[in-house]
């Protein structure tokens, strides 16, 4: 019995250290930037938005009319956007450079035009 009581302890103080560890690589609540942007026939708004390298960010997305798509390719992004409701996209951009995002659910005459870029710095 006293070896399964070792063991067990052993077991949970490895899953504590692999816990606190991993604690300290994700950022703090509150140390993300969100950014609010609305989706409707045939343009985002803002259609250009920037960011920093390194810091996690939400994008809250409220689409007003349809059911848009949200596409950033280089990113690895892509989410429906429902009308009526805030979608959340989160992440944490590792590299710098400028980054094209675009509705990819056909909305229309117009639609080709609905795009935008996010802007990632240093």
């Amino acid at each position: 019995m006293n070896g399964i009581k070792a063991l067990t302890a052993v077991l949970l103080s490895g899953a504590l250290l692999a816990g606190a560890g991993a604690r300290h690589r994700l950022h703090e609540p509150g140390d993300e930037t969100t950014i609010q942007i609305t989706a409707q026939r045939f343009h985002y708004s803002p259609d250009e938005i920037t960011v920093k390298r390194g810091t996690p960010v939400v994008l809250a997305i409220t689409s007003l009319d349809f059911v848009h798509g949200f596409k950033v390719p280089e990113l690895g992004i892509r989410v429906d956007l429902p009308p009526g409701r805030v979608t959340e996209v989160r992440f944490t951009p590792q590299k710098t450079g400028r980054f094209d995002f675009l509705c990819d659910n056909f909305c229309g005459s117009g639609h080709e035009e609905m795009s935008g870029r996010i802007v990632v710095v240093d």
